[in-house]
């Protein structure tokens, strides 16, 4: 399975920005579609982003607009950035080997890490 790690989250006032990090080690990131999953309490896992190798994106309609994911293949990263947070925003973020088709779910070769949180509240 591939590890992948998490970085970025905090506390942030609604309308506010911030970029999350999903990092490599020990496999070519590049060759891989890669997803940004995200869990509220009490809900359900939701795929927010992915994008596959040749840098194709979709996105979850919750955050169409407002989120952008991109990779860099020279980091061995995928980044998520979040502009204009809601606190329904507020949840534990996850990237994982994906497949990039609605719904966005984990691929046969992800694997959970330990996320990141991120809260959206004044």
């Amino acid at each position: 399975q591939l590890q992948l790690v998490e970085s970025g989250g905090g506390l942030v006032q609604p309308g506010g920005s911030l970029r999350l990090s999903c990092a490599a080690s020990g496999f070519n990131l590049g060759y891989y579609a890669i997803g940004w999953f995200r869990q509220a309490p009490g809900k359900e896992l939701e795929g927010v982003s992915c994008i596959s190798v040749s840098g194709s994106t979709i996105y979850a309609d919750s955050v169409k607009g407002r989120f952008t994911i991109s990779r860099d293949n020279a980091k061995n990263t995928v980044f998520l950035q979040m502009n204009s947070l809601k606190p329904e925003d507020t949840a534990v973020y996850y990237c994982a080997a994906a497949t990039c088709r609605a719904p966005i779910q984990i691929g046969a070769r992800g694997s959970w890490g330990q996320g990141t949180q991120v809260t959206v509240s004044s």
